[in-house]
This record gives structure tokens, sequence and C-alpha cells, in this order.
């Protein structure tokens, strides 16, 4: 596993999502829309849509954390990613199990923010009860494939051209880490 400073950049407080944080949520995740690398979502969503998946977490057992910019001389604040633990599949008996999403704007990408969230993310799925993480990754996404695969997840499904993006068929690859 990737060894990681586990602070958060001076300026950045990691916090549970508040559904006033939504729209802000939404507009990160619609700004991986257009790359065709992060999301199968080929048009933007609305924040409507997203407010059943938001009630889907809490901080117990599913959480969705936000990192924000904390108001500092000179720069407003506002969220610079987020992170959230989702159910896999639905059913009972895989409750210990779930999968991780981390979405990052556009300002935040490639400062290493992915790599804090991701650790974090891990450290904390013993006291949430979870013993299996999944990561659902576009094969093309080189940068998550690495995040991923840097803290020790392996690729435990390949599902080929699963997805169509503007025409071009694309895998999905499963990568899961056993805590």
């Amino acid at each position: 596993m990737t060894t990681v400073d586990l602070s958060l950049p001076a300026g950045l407080i990691l916090r549970d999502a508040t559904l006033a944080d939504l729209p802000a949520i939404v507009e990160i995740y619609n700004s991986t829309v257009a790359s065709r690398k992060v999301t199968a979502d080929t048009e933007p969503v609305s924040v409507e849509s997203r407010v059943a998946w938001f009630h889907a977490h809490g901080p117990q057992a599913r959480p969705l954390w936000v990192a924000e910019r904390t108001a500092e001389a000179g720069r407003d604040g506002g969220i610079a990613g987020w992170v959230s633990f989702s159910d896999f599949y639905g059913r009972p008996a895989y409750k210990a199990t779930a999968e991780v999403s981390i979405y990052l704007a556009e300002s935040a990408r490639g400062q290493g923010l992915g790599r804090i969230l991701l650790h974090r993310t891990l450290a904390a799925a013993p006291a949430l009860r979870v013993s299996t993480v999944l990561g659902f990754i576009f094969g093309h996404n080189d940068a998550s494939m690495r995040l991923f695969t840097g803290f020790g997840f392996t690729a435990w499904g390949n599902l080929p051209r699963v997805a169509v993006l503007d025409g071009v068929e694309r895998d999905l690859i499963i990568m899961g880490l056993r805590l």
C-alpha cells in the first residue's frame, strides 16, 4: 500500500456532506462527463436527480464526505472534491462490501488529493464494518487505475466493451481490495 501523509493540504477540511453541498457535488461530477473517462453518464445530471442518491448515504454506514476549502485571505471557500461509500448490489449478504467513488474539482486534480481521500477512506472502512472495497473504473482511465493500484487494489473483474461512449466501446474494470 502507498504511504500517504494523512493530513489534508493547508486550507482543506474533510467533513460529512450536507444537502446544501449537493449542488457543488453535482457540479464536480458533471465536470467529468465530457472527458468520457470517469462516468458512464453522457450528459450532465441534475441536482434533483441526485437527491435519492444523497440520502442513501449516512455517516454511520455509507458516508459521503466533501473536501472543503476553508476561506483564506484572497481565496474563496468551496468544495475541492468528494468521496462516497455506496452499497454494492444492495443485498444483505454484501453489507461488508462497499464501492468507493472519488471525484475532484478540476482545480484540485493532479495535486495528491485523490490519494489522501482514498487513504482516509480505507482507514475508515473497518469502523464502518466494510472489509471489501471496490472501485469501478473505465479501463482507459489511467489516472484512476494508477491511484487504486497504488493502494493495493487489483483487477477482480473485466467487463469488456460494456460501455459505449461517443460510439467507442469501453471496458469497465472492477478493482478490489480486501482489508
